[in-house]
């Protein structure tokens, strides 16, 4: 799914990697049904690695796509996650200036000392990283300080039709303020409608998600469709 530049030229600044789960059936099992399961068994830390090695591959083969990559915490200390990671990019150490790795508040929050220490260690491979759900979980600022977050994703709950809510206008506002002190990218997900993110542009957000710029899909832009390439 595209990120977007909220200030012009208002080009996409990076892909955000979704990874779906079907069921027997083939139907899509909507993430809030097994991420909450997944997140503290084995499985979750299967589909972490599934989600990066897809994510670096795709930025093996795309030199000029950015894309971001969902992790839990509890994965940093996974071996397999872990050697996933090494292996790509002691092929290409520049895959990682276009890699964000997002963590959400929850999952960071967990094990924060771990965190830390796990961001401080990626720090010379160029990583980005982005702390998902931001205000969601309600951070300890003491944490935020030490943390090494270079975005912040605003929980989607404040945004959703924020333009007409004035409680979600002040949180949001307040969560913005504390992201530009830290000197972070602030993004705002499931923006749907223009006069959300007209709000958003006017408080400071620096980039844009959600359905009124395009819906995650199977086929990323970067991929020619077969009767695109058969013109060309």
């Amino acid at each position: 799914q595209p990120v977007m530049q909220a200030q012009p030229p208002h080009q996409t600044a990076f892909y955000e990697g979704l990874i779906r789960v079907l069921d027997s059936t083939g139907r899509v099992i909507p993430a809030r049904e097994f991420m909450p399961i997944a997140e503290t068994s084995e499985l979750g830390r299967e589909i972490d690695c599934i989600t990066l090695e897809t994510g670096l591959r795709a930025l093996a083969r795309n030199p000029s796509v950015r894309l971001s990559i969902n992790m839990s915490a509890r994965s940093i200390g996974y071996k397999r996650w872990m050697r996933t990671l090494d292996r790509h990019l002691k092929k290409d150490a520049a895959i990682g200036e276009r890699l964000m790795l997002e963590i959400s508040e929850a999952s960071a929050m967990t094990i924060p000392e771990l965190v830390i220490d796990f961001m401080d260690g990626l720090q010379d491979r160029s990583i980005g990283f982005a702390l998902d759900d931001f205000g969601g979980g309600m951070t300890s600022f003491r944490y935020l300080k030490d943390f090494f977050f270079d975005a912040v994703k605003i929980d989607g709950r404040y945004v959703r039709c924020i333009h007409a809510d004035p409680d979600n206008q002040i949180v949001t506002k307040a969560l913005v303020a504390v992201a530009k002190q830290f000197d972070m990218l602030i993004i705002a997900p499931s923006v749907e409608n223009m006069q959300d993110a007209e709000y958003l542009v006017s408080i400071g957000v620096d980039c844009l998600q959600g359905y009124l710029f395009g819906a995650p899909t199977v086929r990323p832009p970067w991929i020619p469709r077969a009767g695109a390439r058969a013109a060309g």
